[in-house]
């Protein structure tokens, strides 16, 4: 009588609707850079392959749709986000004032600080074998872990989401070593000043960072922008 009654007050759990759970697997495809910028996506290859009907899968597109990572064009059907050279200037606009802010407020024995740790490791392998899309995947760790710096739940669910243009950004410029490479030590740098208990000068590097990274960018998209 008792467990029943403990069962019964204990709140329900939020189920994810299957059409959110396909969106998230879809979400992991762009992530991985299995998905690329201006990519078509096939309904009948992705049912098959996810196992779902199609209107399953409208509704999935729907989702992404309304986040920004799909768009339909009208007899040409359902294509990956292109972003814009605003869209890039925004993001990193929005970045400085998030991580910016976290990391300059934080405490080197946060919980969020051997995440950067792991993630500048992380990156270090990949760098070792040549795996520049795993080195992609680590940067975009490292700077969802500065984020977390804070403890803000919101500003970290908002965050991924931002982390998600990022990565389209990321493959419209099919370049990951040249876009990379030169961003992991700085990463590490901006760390060991955490580690240190120089957070200010921390944030300072990260400013100057996020800076170079989008100039850097922009200049990149520029070469590549009339092909894409």
């Amino acid at each position: 009588m008792g467990g029943s009654s403990a069962t019964a007050s204990r709140p329900a759990e939020p189920v994810q609707t299957l059409a959110e759970t396909v969106a998230g697997r879809i979400r992991e495809k762009v992530i991985s850079g299995t998905l690329t910028p201006g990519g078509h996506l096939s309904e009948m290859t992705l049912c098959e392959e996810l196992q779902v009907s199609r209107n399953t899968l409208r509704e999935v597109f729907r989702i992404l749709t309304k986040e920004g990572l799909l768009r339909y064009e009208a007899n040409r059907g359902v294509f990956v986000s292109t972003p814009s050279m605003s869209t890039i200037i925004d993001i990193y606009r929005v970045r400085r004032f998030i991580e910016c802010p976290a990391l300059a407020q934080a405490h080197p024995r946060h919980p969020g600080t051997q995440r950067m740790r792991a993630a500048v490791e992380d990156a270090r392998r990949c760098r070792e074998v040549k795996d520049w899309l795993g080195v992609g995947s680590a940067d975009i760790a490292f700077h969802a872990a500065i984020v977390e710096l804070a403890d803000s739940p919101r500003l970290s669910s908002f965050y991924a989401h931002i982390s998600l243009e990022l990565r389209l950004v990321f493959g419209l410029l099919q370049d990951p070593e040249f876009l990379h490479g030169p961003f992991i030590d700085q990463n590490g740098d901006i760390l060991l000043e955490l580690e240190a208990g120089r957070s200010t000068a921390a944030a300072e590097k990260l400013e100057a960072y996020l800076l170079r990274a989008e100039r850097f960018i922009l200049g990149a998209y520029a070469r590549v922008a009339p092909s894409a």
